[in-house]
C-alpha cells in the first residue's frame, strides 16, 4: 500500500546530505554495505531516521527474541500494514539471515496458519497488539505467555511496532524504489 500522494522532498543521499542525515547515512552504509532507498527517505527529516536505526539496534540486539521470531514479528506488522517494501526486505533478512523456515516464510507472506506453534503464537499475538491498539486480552496475554514467551515480550512487541510504523508508514508516503537486494522477495499484496 503507498498513499495517493508522494512527498516531494528530494531523498537525502550520501553525496548530498544535509549535516544531519549524512552520519546516519553513512552509519548504514557502514552497517549493511549500501544505503537502502527507505533510508535515504526518512533521511528528509534526520529525527526519522535516527528514532527508527536506534530502535531497530534495540529491537535487534536487545528484545530477547530470536532472531527468527525478529523477523516473524517485522513480518507481521509489515504486512497488516501492507508495506511492500518492508516485506520485501524483511523476506530477504528471513531468508538469507535469520533463518526463518521456508514454510513459515511462505505461510508469513501468504497471511496463512504457521505451521510451528511457538512462531504461531508470536504472530497471532503481534497482531492481537497491531489490531487491538496496544490492548490485549488477559486471554490474548496467557496464550502468547503459555507458547514460551515473557511479559517482557509483550513490551519488545511494542518497540517493534513503533519501529515498523516509523519504517510502513514513511514508505508509504515516500514510495522508495526496492533496492536490487530485495527484488526477488518482492512483494505486494
Amino acid at each position: 500500500m503507498t498513499s495517493e500522494y508522494v512527498i516531494k522532498a528530494k531523498p537525502q543521499t550520501l553525496d548530498d546530505a544535509s549535516a544531519e542525515a549524512r552520519p546516519l547515512l553513512e552509519q548504514a552504509k557502514a552497517n549493511l554495505g549500501f544505503v537502502p532507498a527507505m533510508y535515504e527517505r526518512m533521511a528528509i527529516a534526520p529525527g526519522v531516521l535516527d528514532t527508527y536505526l536506534h530502535g531497530y539496534a534495540l529491537f535487534r540486539e536487545k528484545s530477547g527474541f530470536t532472531p527468527a521470531e525478529q523477523e516473524v514479528v517485522f513480518l507481521v506488522i509489515s504486512r497488516e500494514n501492507a508495506c511492500s517494501y518492508c516485506m520485501s526486505a524483511h523476506g530477504m533478512l528471513a531468508d538469507k539471515v535469520s533463518e526463518v523456515p521456508a514454510d513459515v516464510q511462505q505461510a508469513l507472506r501468504g497471511d496463512q496458519a504457521i505451521p510451528d506453534q511457538k512462531l504461531a503464537a508470536l504472530a497471532d499475538f503481534t497482531r492481537v497488539m497491531f489490531r487491538k491498539r496496544g490492548v490485549p486480552e488477559t486471554t490474548d496475554v496467557e496464550a502468547f505467555l503459555a507458547a514460551g514467551y515473557q511479559e517482557r515480550h509483550i513490551l519488545e512487541i511494542i518497540l517493534a511496532l513503533a519501529v515498523k510504523t516509523l519504517s510502513n508508514y514513511s514508505n508509504h508516503v515516500t514510495h522508495p524504489e526496492l533496492d536490487e537486494v530485495f527484488k526477488d522477495y518482492a512483494w505486494n499484496r
